[in-house]
């Protein structure tokens, strides 16, 4: 008999996060094909949001592809030293052309200094890439009339050293986090107060870090909310 169990790594919400990355695609190619459209009328067509625009589809897939890697192969992906503010650095490289299009103001911030932690590089840049994209998406709708600023930032906690990323809104909490993993098995806008798409991101991002046996939480940072995971120093490459 077939397994329809629904308990986290269980088919029904493997083929529910194909689902949701499936739906969030429809966006973006939607958007490319008016804007190609457009330039063949108009004869003017705007290439770097086209190229945006693609940009994005392509990391929400190749992140997606990652998290099933990680999760069917764990022993191809080794942790190693990683430092956690160049991590940063690079996710907001990869965010910075989406954060404009989207008139979201990126920032890092970087809370003291650390030393190295025991990660999987690609598969925790790629975890903060699918959450900074996500929530830039978001942000517009929030109806903020200031100025909408993102922030990447890490500092330390009880736990260990959390990186997340950080907005002005009271929405990221844990209950709607968990809430929208029970509502992904039955509902196309899981995270619907907290993005106006499917949240594939978000989800995403989840799956890499558990696969990397790490887990997504909500946080707050500088009075600002937000979603991280706590990643555990290197205990022989810390600074002294």
């Amino acid at each position: 008999m077939g397994s329809t169990s629904d308990e986290g790594g269980s088919p029904i919400l493997s083929q529910q996060l194909l689902l949701s990355v499936a739906e969030e695609l429809k966006l973006p190619l939607l958007q490319i094909a008016r804007q190609a459209e457009s330039g063949r009328l108009t004869g003017e067509t705007d290439l770097k949001t086209i190229q945006a625009t693609a940009d994005t589809a392509l990391r929400l897939l190749d992140n997606y592809v990652l998290g099933v890697r990680l999760a069917l192969q764990p022993e191809d992906f080794n942790l190693e030293s990683v430092s956690i503010s160049s991590v940063l650095y690079d996710t907001g490289q990869q965010l910075d052309s989406l954060a404009k299009s989207y008139g979201v103001d990126l920032e890092l911030n970087i809370a003291g200094k650390f030393g190295p932690v025991l990660a999987h590089r690609q598969g925790l840049q790629a975890a903060l890439v699918s959450l900074g994209a996500a929530l830039i998406e978001a942000m517009p709708a929030h109806g903020k009339k200031h100025q909408l600023k993102l922030q990447l930032a890490t500092h330390r906690s009880r736990y260990g050293i959390v990186a997340g990323v950080y907005a002005d809104t009271k929405k990221l909490t844990n209950e709607a986090l968990q809430q929208g993993k029970e509502l992904q098995k039955h509902s196309r806008q899981p995270l619907l107060n907290l993005t106006h798409t499917s949240g594939a991101g978000i989800f995403v991002a989840d799956n890499i870090l558990q696969a990397m046996k790490l887990d997504l939480k909500a946080s707050r940072h500088h009075g600002l909310h937000g979603l991280g995971t706590v990643l555990q120093p290197n205990p022989q490459l810390q600074l002294v």
